[in-house]
């Protein structure tokens, strides 16, 4: 509603007019939005990848969680009108950043299940302060309030992640977080998310 209703008000205005209607957002904000999408696919097929190899349920649950992070992302990408660079394939990334990622994490999960623990951590990590990033980048409430419900759910991973790798008697470094942001999070409780 929010977009066509300006739509039919300028009726037979020219092309430019209507294009400013789709083109508020930023080239940084639209740059961030396109890769988070493809961020949050690389964190849901490195759990799938893990999930086939080690059968554990956190790798299948969390890879749901993330297919509900892409679809919001979708959602305000259709809005805006934004070009989706996500590709259908598993594993496949437009991104070389993300597909390279995928490859190192997805070689670090084959190793071992300690391996897998610790490449969603790793993800997590990742995402959790990009998403920080985003957030300063933005003007906007409902991109912010989306941002925001993703980086609850994505805290809660890196929660689960973490406690599993502490009862195999391994702590997990961060290392896009700082070492202080990491430990209010891993030391706090889950939060609720819807997601």
């Amino acid at each position: 509603m929010y977009i066509l209703l300006p739509i039919l008000f300028l009726g037979c205005n020219d092309s430019e007019e209507i294009e400013e209607v789709y083109d508020i957002l930023s080239k940084q904000e639209i740059e961030d939005l396109q890769f988070l999408k493809e961020e949050e696919k690389m964190a849901r097929d490195v759990y799938l990848f893990s999930y086939d190899l080690y059968g554990q349920n956190i790798f299948k649950n969390i890879s749901n969680s993330e297919q509900s992070h892409m679809n919001s992302v979708t959602t305000i990408i259709e809005k805006y009108g934004i070009e989706d660079l996500s590709l259908e394939g598993r594993g496949s990334f437009s991104n070389k950043v993300l597909q390279n990622l995928y490859d190192d994490l997805t070689t670090l999960a084959s190793e071992s299940l300690e391996g897998a623990l610790i490449a969603g951590a790793t993800i997590e990590d990742f995402d959790i302060n990009d998403i920080n990033n985003f957030i300063e980048n933005t003007r906007f409430q409902d991109v912010e309030d989306m941002y925001a419900l993703l980086n609850c759910g994505s805290r809660n991973h890196l929660r689960a992640y973490s406690n599993n790798l502490e009862k195999l008697g391994i702590s997990y470094i961060p290392q896009f977080l700082s070492l202080n942001e990491y430990n209010e999070i891993v030391n706090s409780d889950n939060e609720k998310c819807n997601n």
